[in-house]
């Protein structure tokens, strides 16, 4: 091939966005020449090339604007300190089939128990799928309707997360809201109510969850919606930092008895 003709060949694929084949194609040349491939072969190794990168290059981009607080996926998980979760309905969720339904998850359960890397992994495996994800925790996701709401871009706050596929919130009920901020938290869910996913991580039992909205009727209207398409898991056990804390203290101890101090 001349000069030219590479010029030629690496401008075209500028202009036509072809970023992979354009880093790739002389080596798979060479590889099909090697082999023997027909022209139809090498084009669609290519064209499956481009395509392959396209797809990782979405689901980066996916995992970033979800703005997850770190990266956890369900391959951390351990399995043995979640007691209470199964782990075929964690796989089976994994699938992303509940969001193609507009299905919801609830995660309950105690403080430090790994409902959050559950919901954030969760997350993950859907961004990896190419769809939207936000990760909000619920008492910044209120302060930020309320915002919106002062400075009258509730519309467009709104707008854009019930476009997402899945919205995670996170704490609910670490903070209670006021009314205004528990309206507006409920119009959202209600806006997204068979029409996208949303998971929210709780420490709350359902009956507890009237301390956070403070309006019975607002909070029994609420577990409706979600709890009609939800799959609910609990979590149950120790905190985790409690038993990582523990844990060392014993290790000190062994090593205590050990040197005989």
């Amino acid at each position: 091939m001349s000069s030219i003709e590479e010029t030629l060949i690496l401008a075209h694929l500028r202009t036509l966005k072809l970023p992979a084949i354009r880093g790739e194609y002389t080596a798979v040349a060479r590889r099909a020449q090697k082999e023997g491939w027909s022209y139809e072969s090498y084009l669609q190794e290519l064209l499956e090339l481009e395509m392959r990168s396209r797809e990782e290059h979405m689901s980066a981009k996916r995992l970033k604007e979800a703005r997850f607080p770190e990266t956890k996926t369900l391959e951390q998980i351990d399995w043995s300190a979640m007691a209470g979760v199964s782990r075929q309905k964690v796989a089976q969720l994994a699938t992303c089939q509940f969001i193609d339904k507009a299905e919801d998850v609830i995660i309950g359960g105690p403080i430090g128990t790994g409902k959050t890397h559950l919901a954030i992994a969760l997350g993950v495996e859907a961004a990896k799928r190419r769809l939207r994800v936000s990760f909000l925790k619920a008492a910044e996701l209120v302060r930020m309707l309320l915002e919106a709401r002062d400075d009258r871009m509730l519309g467009h706050l709104q707008a854009r997360l019930r476009r997402v596929a899945l919205l995670v919130i996170d704490e609910l009920g670490f903070v209670p809201f006021d009314r205004a901020g528990g309206e507006l938290l409920f119009n959202l869910i209600a806006d997204r109510y068979e029409r996208h996913s949303t998971i929210v991580t709780t420490n709350l039992a359902f009956s507890e969850w009237v301390q956070v909205f403070a309006d019975e009727k607002l909070t029994t209207a609420l577990l409706d919606r979600l709890g009609h398409h939800a799959h609910v898991l609990t979590t149950k056990g120790a905190s985790y930092r409690t038993r990582k804390r523990r844990s060392g203290e014993e290790e000190v101890h062994s090593k205590t008895e050990v040197r005989g101090d």
